[in-house]
């Protein structure tokens, strides 16, 4: 499969061009689309003062987004165009490693400059910007902390993964791209298993959820749907954000039913109920397994595409590097890949929402009655500060969640 250079630079130039153009586009017709006066529907959940914070906030954020889309893609045009990969790769080559170390180095040094590059935008966003609204509760000591577990666990797995993929890549010839996919897979499963019970009690505290009515009901519905559950958990989430949340994560014997003691707080034990329906909904209706299936196959389909351009010479040619190499490879494919993967994160947005409505109803028919979930909706978004009017170009382009409106509007129907 053969593009030449110009064509592949112009590929991969009009994508990070155009995303940026329409990501801006969206934003400021989501800032048209606030509307002055509350909607009647949150009416009670919201006061005034509540609701100008909420317009606020969105404004506040996609302002401060408008920064970081713009350095972001100046940053990635300056080093592509002013030879910077290159320069990247000659000097990683000069220590004279093996491809697979010297992979290591290169992709490890481009993620590690994006972190540092992207560590003051971070630090804005949440010791300001959530801080000014009332949602921080991250300590400095919190932030770094963090920051040193999300490092070392990415250069653990990480490094795991990309070792496999490139020896595959190197030694293994035409099947490399099927047995990569075959690690691929493996590796999404495993970390499936070891997440809940590993790795997210290193950022929290997950405590069993306490003996008392609330319990009791939440095991009175589960054996309704005949749902397996051996316990649910109370996230600290409050020591880093006022936002609530719940989340269902794992598999078998493994699986977690996860709720914020944020939102313990400003639920009823109705609304909670609902909104672990909702959650087990995603469970009964096999939406999770659903979506690592889609992402498995997509895996596969680009890896199978990246066998035929990982060794493209016009691929190195478009960024400017002299000598070719499966590690420069890899990146530079998957610049070159953004326009499918672009469409396909649309298709995966469009697929959850359509699961989303899907849990709503499932909670809504099992509890047979949906206020409990419309208002645990209108108190999250009022809690939140969430968008309650976000513009149809925006929600397509990056919600995986309907927009709370819609969401009650068919719950009601």
């Amino acid at each position: 499969m053969q593009l030449s250079e110009n064509t592949i630079a112009s590929i991969i130039l009009i994508t990070l061009t155009g995303s940026w153009f329409a990501g801006i586009i969206a934003d400021l017709l989501n800032l048209k689309n606030l509307k002055k006066n509350l909607p009647k529907e949150f009416e009670g959940y919201y006061n005034n003062d509540k609701y100008l914070d909420s317009q606020n906030y969105l404004k506040t954020n996609t302002k401060f987004g408008f920064i970081t889309s713009g350095f972001d893609i100046v940053v990635i045009l300056t080093f592509w165009f002013s030879g910077g990969f290159n320069f990247l790769d000659k000097y990683i080559r000069s220590f004279e490693f093996g491809p697979i170390t010297s992979g290591l180095f290169f992709i490890g040094t481009l993620l590690l400059l994006k972190l540092i590059l992207s560590l003051p935008f971070n630090v804005y966003s949440t010791f300001f910007i959530e801080e000014r609204f009332g949602f921080n509760k991250t300590s400095p000591i919190l932030f770094v902390s963090d920051l040193i577990k999300y490092i070392v666990l990415s250069f653990i797995f990480g490094g795991i993964l990309l070792s496999v993929i490139l020896w595959f890549f190197e030694s293994t010839g035409q099947w490399a791209w099927a047995l990569c996919w075959i690690a691929g897979t493996l590796f999404i499963l495993i970390i499936q298993y070891i997440v809940p019970t590993f790795i997210m009690p290193l950022f929290n505290k997950f405590t069993p959820l306490e003996e008392g009515t609330l319990k009791t009901a939440i095991f009175k519905y589960a054996t309704s749907i005949n749902f397996s559950l051996v316990n649910i958990f109370v996230m600290d989430g409050s020591k880093r954000s006022s936002k609530s949340n719940a989340f269902f994560a794992g598999f078998g014997k493994n699986k977690r039913i996860v709720l914020f003691d944020t939102l313990i707080k400003e639920q009823s034990i109705d609304e909670l109920v609902a909104v672990l329906a909702h959650e087990m909904g995603h469970y009964k209706k096999k939406h999770v397994i659903k979506r690592m299936a889609l992402s498995v196959l997509q895996m596969g389909f680009v890896f199978y595409l990246l066998s035929f351009f990982i060794s493209n010479e016009n691929l190195f040619e478009a960024f400017y590097v002299e000598e070719m190499s499966i590690y420069a490879g890899l990146v530079f494919f998957g610049m070159l890949y953004s326009p499918i993967d672009l469409f396909s994160s649309l298709v995966f947005q469009i697929s959850s929402r359509k699961d989303e409505y899907e849990a709503d109803r499932f909670a809504a028919q099992t509890l047979d009655d949906p206020n409990p979930m419309i208002t645990a909706l209108k108190k999250l978004s009022a809690h939140n500060l969430s968008n309650l009017t976000p513009h149809p170009f925006y929600v397509f382009l990056n919600y995986s969640h309907p927009p709370v409106m819609e969401r009650i509007k068919a719950l009601k129907m």
